[in-house]
């Protein structure tokens, strides 16, 4: 009996451990529906995130930014008229009224009362007008700035002088392309040269020296009936149109320092060309940038 009883027992104790090993963690539990409203969140937050970034960069892409093309010939004209005109005078009292009535047709009335005086009646000296250079014209809302520079011939007794002088004057234009000057000429710096260099090119070794030879010598005999070509001879060695009929009558003399690149299957040429004009006499230098490639003979492809 105590056996059977002690039997029992264990069995009964066993039955209880193994209930509670299998013990499961329930899924509705708080904590797992906490994880889930995370995770959902999580993936619904990188969705938006993802789409946000595809708008926008389509939108940075359909950016456009316009220029606006201003036509500037009337300002010019309007100026060259002015500037011819302004810097006109003989040194008589008719010539300097004639002079104050023209200058009536641009200026506004208060410059026009300020410049009565700038030829004065006792002036000694003649000036007529022999060139007009108009730099430059920038706009802001109505209003031109424009910077020119007269040469005058001015003659005083049996002396003359040419001298050149730059200024900027300032125009208004109405809605209806009227025109008047709203500043007297004011002295202004004269445009010179600037000191820049581009960088010239270099043979860089891609080109062999016997492919450099049959080029240059197919150069040479291109330009050589080059002026006076028809369109039907320069289609044997000239595609796209790269080089223009000229029909001129200029005798080739040389090649001056051709340098050679290859691209890819492609010779890469900088040259200068020179002739002499059969008119002028003198030397011309056509410089070029050719791309060439070789079919049953060299070709021209294109011009840079």
């Amino acid at each position: 009996m105590k056996n059977i009883f002690r039997k029992k027992e264990k069995e009964t104790v066993e039955t209880k451990s193994s209930k509670t090993k299998v013990k499961s963690v329930g899924t509705r539990k708080k904590s797992v529906t906490v994880l889930w409203i995370v995770l959902i969140s999580s993936l619904v937050f990188g969705i938006y995130k993802n789409f946000t970034a595809i708008d926008q960069h389509t939108v940075h892409e359909k950016e456009v930014i316009e220029t606006k093309l201003v036509d500037t010939s009337a300002i010019e004209s309007f100026t060259k008229s002015f500037v011819k005109d302004y810097y006109t005078w003989q040194n008589n009292k008719e010539s300097i009224e004639q002079r104050e009535e023209k200058l009536s047709h641009y200026l506004t009335e208060e410059l026009q009362a300020l410049n009565t005086d700038t030829v004065r009646a006792d002036i000694p000296t003649s000036s007529s007008v022999s060139d007009i250079d108009i730099w430059s014209v920038s706009q802001e809302d109505d209003f031109y700035a424009v910077v020119y520079t007269v040469e005058q011939k001015i003659t005083e007794d049996k002396n003359s002088e040419n001298i050149s002088s730059t200024y900027q004057i300032l125009l208004y234009q109405d809605n209806v392309g009227n025109l008047v000057i709203t500043q007297s000429p004011t002295l202004w710096n004269t445009p010179k040269k600037s000191d820049y260099e581009p960088q010239q090119p270099e043979s860089d070794g891609t080109v062999d020296s016997d492919t450099a030879q049959e080029v240059t010598e197919f150069l040479e005999t291109f330009f050589t009936f080059y002026p006076t070509a028809t369109d039907k001879e320069l289609a044997y060695y000239v595609k796209n149109n790269a080089l223009p009929q000229i029909d001129r009558d200029y005798l080739f003399t040389e090649l001056v320092n051709p340098i050679f690149q290859k691209e890819d299957q492609q010779i890469k040429v900088w040259v200068t060309i020179r002739y002499i004009d059969g008119v002028t006499k003198v030397t011309q230098n056509s410089q070029l940038i050719l791309t060439l490639e070789k079919d049953m003979n060299w070709m021209i492809i294109k011009r840079h």
